[in-house]
């Protein structure tokens, strides 16, 4: 076992193995052992997570269930709940905050422990191995796990420990245990940057890591330098400390009182619209909506639903909507209305791959990337509020356009 030296850094990184799979396997152990797959059981829907076994089919997250009945005929498809994988979720979370000194929950299923110091009182190594055993031993879930200096090494190493294992980079050896891999395995890298590299004859991380500086910088613009330096296995990006935030609301109080009903359906539309986006930025989930109506005569009236946890428009406007409806008092003017939306979670999976369509999952993906390109989520809305110049930001980084609406946070 490595000792770290109390001047560098003692990252640990967890990960969950196929996580939604290993819950289902926990209440149904007959699943062990086979082929299985978690998403959107109709033909249009999609693969949120696949067993090991039907791995070996060619099957992979975020494929279209489709094809994935196609490459395995014998997988056994399951309808996820997210409502029980969060609650999973929450279970581990807990457990880690009262044991670290500093955590950061990357997704529903992945954690960061910055254990820098620890080495004064126990090794680093052998604690986050007592802690990893008592994860398994409370939940039954199998996690895997790396330990290095930084982030990147951390997350590749326990990429290479699947399953079920656990890897520790000594100090120094970052550079040469990156060298052989795939340049896939390193974060940053995905199927576009992949492509361009491998056009170029970049397959391994050693080459990238042969390359200059100013070469990488030509070939990827201003990533370049990230990716040449997380190459050579440096990467002094900090565990960012996990905080629950409890909920996002959005309220808009009119120059005139109104009783103009489309009119205030089209606000309620466009604030659901905008916290949805905001959940997918910080990546989180909701499983609360309300909505608040404050009368001429100041009177405040508001209605709250509970749902399955989401992040997607179309699941969270319908709701906000019929809670609108309830509401509305027709004889009386309305002076303010808003929406709150709450009991919010990390989110593996910013799109609902549990149970939506591959085509309303992709126009997610680009109308996000449009939005967070031009740092404006009015840049791309739908048609009947486009005259409100309503305009709702990045609560997570604090970078926003002014819009005329009151926002609580």
């Amino acid at each position: 076992m490595a000792i770290f030296g109390t001047s560098n850094r003692s990252i640990v990184h967890l990960d969950l193995d196929t996580f939604f799979v290993s819950v289902e396997r926990l209440e149904n152990s007959l699943l062990n052992g086979k082929p299985v797959m978690v998403g959107g059981t109709s033909d249009r829907g999609v693969v949120a997570a696949c067993s090991y076994e039907a791995r070996l089919f060619g099957i992979h997250s975020g494929m279209a269930m489709k094809i994935a009945r196609r490459l395995c005929p014998q997988g056994i498809v399951i309808r996820g709940d997210s409502g029980k994988y969060f609650k999973y979720s929450k279970t581990i979370t807990e457990i880690l905050k009262e044991s670290v000194p500093k955590l950061e929950k990357a997704s529903v299923d992945e954690f960061y422990i910055d254990m820098t110091g620890m080495d004064k009182l126990f090794g680093v190594a052998q604690f986050s191995s007592e802690l990893r055993d008592k994860i398994r031993r409370e939940t039954g879930l199998p996690l895997s796990m790396g330990i290095s200096e930084n982030k990147t090494v951390s997350k590749v190493a326990t990429g290479e420990s699947k399953p079920n294992g656990k890897m520790l980079i000594e100090q120094g050896r970052e550079k040469d245990f990156l060298a052989p891999l795939p340049v896939q395995r390193l974060p940053m890298v995905g199927k576009e940057t992949t492509q361009i590299l491998s056009e170029l004859g970049i397959h391994t991380i050693r080459t990238v890591q042969q390359m200059p500086k100013q070469a990488m910088e030509k070939v990827l613009g201003k990533n370049g330098e990230t990716l040449w330096l997380r190459a050579k296995g440096i990467d002094n990006s900090p565990v960012k400390e996990y905080f629950e935030q409890e909920s996002l609301s959005l309220e808009r109080t009119f120059d005139l009182d109104t009783i103009d009903m489309v009119k205030l359906r089209n606000f309620i539309t466009a604030m659901t619209e905008g916290l949805a986006y905001q959940l997918r930025l910080g990546n989180k989930v909701t499983a609360c909506i309300s909505v608040k109506m404050k009368y001429s005569d100041m009177e405040v009236n508001s209605m709250q639903q509970r749902i399955p946890y989401t992040s997607c428009d179309h699941h969270l406007i319908p709701v906000a909507l019929r809670l609108f409806d309830k509401l509305f008092a027709r004889r009386k003017l309305v002076r303010l209305i808003g929406v709150k939306i709450s009991n919010l979670v990390c989110g593996g999976h910013q799109i609902d791959l549990l149970g939506d369509a591959v085509e309303r999952i992709q126009l997610y993906q680009e109308l996000d990337y449009l939005r967070k390109k031009y740092h404006d989520s009015s840049i791309v809305t739908r048609a009947s509020i486009m005259d409100l110049e309503f305009g709702v930001g990045n609560p997570w980084t604090g970078e926003r356009p002014t819009p005329p609406a009151h926002r609580h946070i």
